[in-house]
């Protein structure tokens, strides 16, 4: 039996995977929802650093004492994914990056702003120290209904800004993980330059979804079977 460790990007806690969750429990694997601190029911700590997210996720394993374990950051969560994966050692079986920021030693979700780094700042100063949640009318064009648009919005809270200044603590190469990497076309037919570095390695794949950067929303059956083929492998 895999043990799924799933963690959603900004804004959104472990509730957002609900409908992947239910398809792999009923594979029969475990599957362990992650809400990260200062976001959704843990929200409100503005000081939750990034370190404080890769530690949620580290604890969440060893608390449980999962072994097997794939773990799946999506968005923003794969910063704290791609460095919780190095710290877990033997208990790691596979990292997947779902259309998923990576980490890099030393730099930080901020420092890689496609806008430059000085435009996020403004943004969370702004915003009391937090990063706010998207509105309806900005997950437009990514594959979703206005159903599942109404609960990305109502399971959004705003996501605290430390985490996404905080710099990323690697030990080694995060191309030596075995790793699945999902790009997700509508949000960009090409991986980012970072991403397609890494999967010159022969440890990391490719896989495409023709959805939005939301796919636990738009196509849950459809990622579910993307994780399920790495409990196969």
């Amino acid at each position: 039996m895999t043990e799924f460790v799933l963690v959603a990007g900004a804004w959104l806690g472990a509730r957002a995977w609900d409908e992947v969750a239910a398809q792999l429990r009923g594979a029969g694997h475990g599957v362990h929802p992650v809400t990260l601190s200062g976001v959704s029911e843990k929200r409100g700590a503005a000081a939750a650093g990034q370190q404080t997210h890769v530690q949620d996720i580290v604890e969440e394993i060893e608390r449980r004492d999962l072994c097997d374990v794939v773990l799946v950051g999506h968005s923003y969560a794969g910063i704290p994914v791609g460095q919780a994966a190095e710290r877990i050692g033997d208990r790691l079986k596979h990292v997947v990056f779902v259309d998923a920021c990576v980490p890099a030693h030393g730099e930080s979700f901020v420092s890689a702003w496609w806008q430059g780094p000085a435009a996020m700042e403004a943004e969370l100063a702004g915003n009391g120290g937090f990063w706010a949640p998207q509105t309806a009318a900005e997950f437009e064009g990514q594959g979703l209904t206005g159903e599942q648009i109404s609960r990305l919005v109502s399971g959004s809270t705003p996501h605290p800004g430390a985490s996404l200044s905080e710099p990323a603590v690697l030990a080694g190469p995060l191309g030596d993980l075995p790793t699945t990497y999902v790009k997700c076309l509508l949000d960009g037919p090409e991986p980012t330059e970072d991403v397609a570095l890494l999967l010159k390695s022969e440890r990391w794949r490719l896989v495409e979804m023709d959805t939005g950067h939301w796919p636990m929303f738009s196509e849950p059956a459809e990622l579910a079977r993307i994780l399920l083929d790495e409990a196969r492998d």
